[in-house]
């Protein structure tokens, strides 16, 4: 069986007000923009997932709802606490917990760039996959039937893009 992971890390955040935690930074209108062509960049490619897991902060979850909205068939989100700016080795653990066929996580860089080098067999040639730029969106195949399987270097690179290709 194929398990897919669409990673995705927040669009651009709102830094307009230097009082606010950055938990609970919003999103820019450049962000708005940008999560939400990232949504009708997956409805147009049939790229749905049926189990989401979202970092708490506030960009994180207005990222998804903007996602979610393009969508045909969204599910509710797992919002999780261990995914603020979380390193790979913790996105990788709630990952292994999932039970999805096409799983999307969303969180923060730098843990989502890593996570996406860590995970692709081979790099897609787009440059811009190493820094993972804000609402980056890499879709992964791997040939297993358990999350908790899932190791470095096991994932098939299917799809990478950046709203700036898609604005």
């Amino acid at each position: 069986m194929t398990l897919r992971l669409i990673l995705t890390r927040h669009a651009k955040s709102n830094w307009d007000n230097p009082a606010l935690e950055d938990h609970d930074r919003p999103l820019s209108r450049r962000g708005r923009a940008s999560a939400t062509a990232i949504g009708g960049w997956l409805a147009d490619r049939n790229y749905s997932p049926d189990q989401v897991l979202c970092s708490s902060a506030a960009r994180t979850q207005e990222t998804w709802a903007r996602i979610a909205a393009k969508l045909p068939a969204a599910p509710d989100p797992a919002i999780l606490v261990a995914l603020y700016l979380a390193d790979p080795g913790e996105m990788l653990g709630e990952l292994g917990g999932a039970n999805g066929q096409c799983v999307m996580l969303i969180a923060h860089n730098p843990g989502s760039a890593w996570l996406a080098q860590g995970l692709a067999r081979s790099a897609p040639p787009d440059t811009r996959f190493q820094n993972y730029p804000t609402a980056a969106t890499t879709i992964f195949d791997f040939e297993t039937d358990r999350w908790a399987e899932i190791e470095k270097g096991s994932g098939k690179v299917v799809d990478f893009v950046v709203p700036r290709d898609l604005l």
